[in-house]
């Protein structure tokens, strides 16, 4: 049977792939939204005030940011050293999807499992590219290939998992073909795995998308759990000898940083809580945090797995004194015998 030998669990946002001077253009942005923090909706200047004792005006400086950015990079080759060092055979991605592939107002699965053959990647059009917003754009190498590019995917696997979770009582959907109306290739949460910790180097794999982000249909974090379960069932039972590694891409706390909430999350995670990681509120994993519900899904594929997790690190890349930003972590669990 085949057998998992690694699990990750790393974000995947701009900031990683922008330097400290574009990480700016996304201030402008920041200042004419609202934002979800703990629970309650925000504007940029009630965040400044809220958050005044708390020394961002600081942790948000151009020197902070420098230092920020260093420790990404570092996180991002040590996560990758370690993908090479193990060497998977085939990859299983659990990630999630911004109106990259699918339009939501058209269709917005809660899950779907890819079944094709080919995943294909590429930079949106020039025309595509500018209408996206400023600090977005200067990104999009981080995820997509320059000129057009297939990796292969993993049918069979993709149709075992399929059918295990319609035989365990849940419903999902599937795609044999990649969706027409997809923007680019591979949504950024699967490309950032793809570029980043294969370096290019991408093995056959399954993308497993997940609508974290979107309502009315947003999985409850029990339900992100469970769909993990279920998934480690189908891959334990796939009548094959490969070597799998399991991603979980995509949170932590953003477009307003939340340490406090990440390191309880983190420290959840390590202790395999089920409980705690499970009854977080919905209205905490809104927006950019929603995407931690990748990660719920690795905790329940873990549940009963015998590894532990390191941290490579973690690192809030905070912008302004709203502590707008991204917080960024890297982390991987050993399950070689």
């Amino acid at each position: 049977m085949a057998k998992i030998v690694l699990a990750m669990a790393t974000t995947h946002g701009p900031q990683l792939h922008t330097t400290v001077e574009q990480w700016q253009l996304r201030v402008k942005a920041d200042k004419a939204g609202k934002h979800p923090f703990r629970g309650k909706v925000y504007s940029f200047d009630e965040l400044v005030a809220l958050r005044k004792d708390e020394g961002l005006d600081t942790k948000s400086s151009m020197d902070a940011q420098r230092g920020y950015r260093a420790r990404c990079d570092v996180g991002m080759e040590v996560l990758a050293d370690k993908w090479d060092e193990v060497k998977p055979d085939i990859a299983v991605i659990l990630g999630n999807d911004q109106n990259e592939i699918y339009e939501t107002e058209q269709l917005n699965p809660p899950f779907m499992v890819f079944c094709g053959d080919k995943i294909p990647n590429y930079m949106q059009s020039e025309e595509k590219r500018a209408q996206l917003p400023p600090g977005i754009a200067e990104a999009e190498h981080g995820h997509a290939t320059e000129t057009y590019t297939e990796y292969q995917s993993v049918p069979e696997l993709a149709q075992h998992i399929t059918n295990t979770l319609m035989d365990r009582d849940f419903d999902v959907t599937v795609s044999k073909v990649w969706p027409k109306a997809a923007r680019n290739g591979a949504s950024h949460a699967f490309g950032h795995i793809y570029r980043q910790v294969m370096r290019d180097n991408v093995v056959p794999n399954v993308p497993i998308y997940q609508n974290t982000f979107f309502p009315p249909n947003q999985p409850k974090p029990s339900r992100s759990y469970e769909f993990g379960r279920i998934v480690k069932q189908a891959i334990d039972s796939w009548p094959s000898d490969k070597r799998v590694a399991v991603f979980a891409s995509g949170g932590m706390s953003h477009f307003v940083i939340d340490e406090q909430f990440d390191r309880s999350f983190v420290d959840a995670l390590g202790r395999k809580d089920k409980t705690a990681l499970t009854s977080i509120p919905l209205s905490i994993l809104q927006s950019g945090t929603s995407e931690l519900k990748s990660w719920i899904s690795l905790a329940g594929l873990l549940e009963d797995v015998d590894a532990k997790m390191h941290e490579i690190d973690y690192v809030p890349c905070y912008r302004s004194p709203a502590g707008t930003g991204t917080a960024n972590g890297f982390y991987w669990w050993d399950l070689r015998d």
